[in-house]
């Protein structure tokens, strides 16, 4: 049996998953939350099991009952850990083995922050979160594309990097070998230990989770705001960081002297636009004169829905009435 009206849509990120169920016109159905589903963190088989239970659940809360074999028209799927070609394939036949959908579309997550942004899916997208990356489309349907695997391939920022920058400033602060910074007493204070040292010595003896690094970049952007210098240092850091993603992705697009949109997105970015975005702005605009820049703070999901929607040929009403059921509710809970 097809639902021949009804597209999936899905954000799978680190931390969370959000599906949508919606028809064609760009009527949504349900909205579901889980947890993070990267194959990266979870294996490729448990990852699209937590997929899996969320669109039965989207299913179960749109009243269509149980699925039961049903399948969508269209499924569009877009999640962490697809950053390699090969993984890209081994997540596009796995999505098409849980038989969702008649037809597929699989991407790297962070495309679905560009459609979010353009509705076209045309243009270059970053993201800063957990960490970095940076896709884009031409028109024409050429991609650009980066590894995103962390160190090993050059990588840096997102919130373990801006996490142990600012420790590691704290540190340098209270033995002499940097300046002065309010992180020092702010990451020590966060964790619960009189000096950052403390903090740094827990992380090395063990009793302090250097994953819990990641949660400092709220610290950071407080201190930046203050004028704190050491703070800013971090933040212009990534910035600077985002503008060559950015700008490496025209390149690759030969785009850079087009009128391109580049949209920044992620947690770290959307909570520093004070900032940043105007830093990073300038700097594009030095090498790409015509890019236009804007931050992204549309749910990625609905970037999801939105390419459903264009794979399944509907039109701009359709666009138009999912914009509208974002501006009336939250991605949480069902629609």
């Amino acid at each position: 049996m097809t639902a021949q009206d009804l597209i999936v849509a899905v954000d799978g990120g680190n931390s969370k998953t959000d599906v949508l169920l919606l028809r064609a016109d760009g009527t949504v159905l349900s909205s579901v939350r889980g947890p993070g589903s990267s194959p990266h963190q979870l294996g490729l088989g448990p990852a699209v099991h937590v997929v899996d239970d969320l669109v039965d659940r989207a299913w179960l809360a749109a009243g269509l009952s149980s699925r039961n074999g049903s399948r969508a028209a269209v499924a569009a799927v877009f999640m962490a850990g697809a950053d390699l070609p090969d993984e890209e394939v081994a997540l596009a036949d796995a999505v098409t083995a849980q038989g969702w959908a008649e037809r597929n579309h699989v991407a790297n997550d962070v495309f679905a922050v560009l459609w979010a942004a353009t509705g076209s899916g045309h243009g270059v997208a970053v993201t800063v979160g957990a960490g970095v990356n940076c896709v884009g489309t031409s028109p024409s349907g050429r991609r650009a594309w980066f590894p995103a695997l962390g160190d090993i391939t050059g990588d840096w920022g997102g919130g373990p990097d801006i996490g142990m920058a600012a420790l590691g400033a704290g540190v340098r602060s209270e033995d002499g070998r940097g300046a002065p910074t309010a992180l020092a007493r702010a990451v020590a204070g966060y964790f619960g230990f009189s000096t950052a040292l403390d903090a740094a010595v827990a992380i090395h003896q063990g009793s302090l989770d250097p994953a819990r690094l990641i949660e400092l970049p709220p610290l950071v952007v407080t201190a930046a705001e203050a004028g704190d210098a050491e703070a800013l240092a971090i933040m212009r850091r990534q910035g600077s960081e985002v503008t060559r993603l950015a700008i490496a992705a025209l390149r690759q697009l030969e785009m850079e002297d087009s009128p391109v949109q580049v949209v920044l997105g992620g947690s770290v970015l959307t909570s520093s636009r004070s900032i940043l975005f105007e830093f990073i702005t300038a700097s594009i605009r030095v090498e790409a004169p015509k890019a236009q820049t804007s931050l992204c703070t549309t749910r990625p999901v609905v970037g999801a829905a939105l390419a459903g929607l264009s794979l399944s040929g509907a039109n701009g009403t359709a666009q138009s009435r999912l914009r509208a059921w974002l501006d009336e509710r939250s991605v949480e809970g069902t629609a």
